[in-house]
């Protein structure tokens, strides 16, 4: 007797239509802003001041940009936007590898260790992630003064750390947990110490959780304007206190298209992180990296 085949489902049903319709519509309405931010940014002052928000522009300009990057004013001085993107290269690069370093430490040393006073220890630095930064930048103002790190590039580097560890140790005591605990056993049988197993056999498997951490640093650091602007001194302005000056400092006409081309320039590195990174970042949660 032949085994009847199965039925097939109708490749459009009303329900997968309304998934698609609510997926587009969802799309489209988180993409607009970035649509007027772009086309803004590419016109010239006569087209935006004709009020056609929505319409391509008609005579195309990168000048926008140019004055952005180069010689837009940041309060007294007109040197664009670049500095604020060195400043906050400096400033993200070494509180990310710090950060992620110590959160990796942490993590591993509260997994596979336990020294003793490990739970409260945990308990500490998880409580430190939930205290809202604001209640915390006078204390760190005062400490840093009395050791003569504020308004200094070291100073912001080790606020950025400290504001990282809890969650950094948090996300690599979750990922090594799930580890198999027998791989640790077997590398201290062999004879293995500390740091010759963490280096040697931890840090290698780490891959996914470290994508995730410095996405997760990377993006969080960059974007960050309230510590920037306290503690990092007026030489260190990260990008995003100097775009707060250009979109503020008007000395005549407020040019629309060069706010935007400035607001892309400081939006471009962590979304490029994420192009670039996703799919690792995908990986790296589906292998537990973020669990509990």
């Amino acid at each position: 007797m032949p085994t009847p085949r199965p039925r097939r489902t109708p490749a459009w049903t009303p329900a997968r239509l309304g998934v698609y319709g609510f997926l587009i519509v969802a799309a489209l309405f988180f993409l607009l802003p970035l649509y007027v931010m772009l086309v803004t940014s590419v016109k010239p002052m006569e087209e935006i001041r004709l009020g056609t928000l929505f319409a391509l522009p008609q005579h195309m300009t990168l000048e926008p940009w140019v004055q952005a990057w180069s010689t837009a004013c940041t309060g007294l001085e007109c040197g664009g936007i670049r500095s604020g993107f060195w400043n906050s290269v400096a400033i993200v690069v070494p509180s990310t590898i710090l950060s992620i370093a110590i959160g990796a430490v942490n993590g591993y040393a509260l997994s596979f260790w336990r020294p003793r006073g490990a739970g409260v220890l945990f308990a500490i630095l998880m409580m430190g992630a939930f205290i809202p930064v604001q209640v915390m930048i006078y204390p760190l103002v005062r400490v840093l003064a009395s050791v003569n790190l504020f308004s200094s590039l070291p100073g912001i580097i080790i606020i950025h750390t400290i504001f990282g560890m809890p969650v950094m140790t948090l996300l690599f005591r979750n990922y090594y947990a799930a580890l198999p605990v027998e791989l640790f056993k077997a590398a201290r049988i062999d004879g293995g110490g500390f740091w010759r197993i963490f280096l040697q056999l931890m840090l290698p498997m780490s891959t996914p959780v470290i994508v995730v951490a410095v996405i997760m640093q990377v993006t969080g650091i960059w974007n960050d304007f309230l510590l920037g602007l306290v503690f990092a001194g007026s030489e260190h302005l990260p990008m995003t206190v100097q775009l707060n000056n250009i979109i503020n400092t008007t000395t005549g006409e407020r040019l629309y298209n060069v706010n935007m081309a400035a607001t892309i320039l400081t939006s471009v590195v962590p979304l490029a992180l994420y192009f670039i990174s996703g799919r690792w970042f995908v990986r790296g949660i589906a292998s537990g990296a973020v669990k509990g």
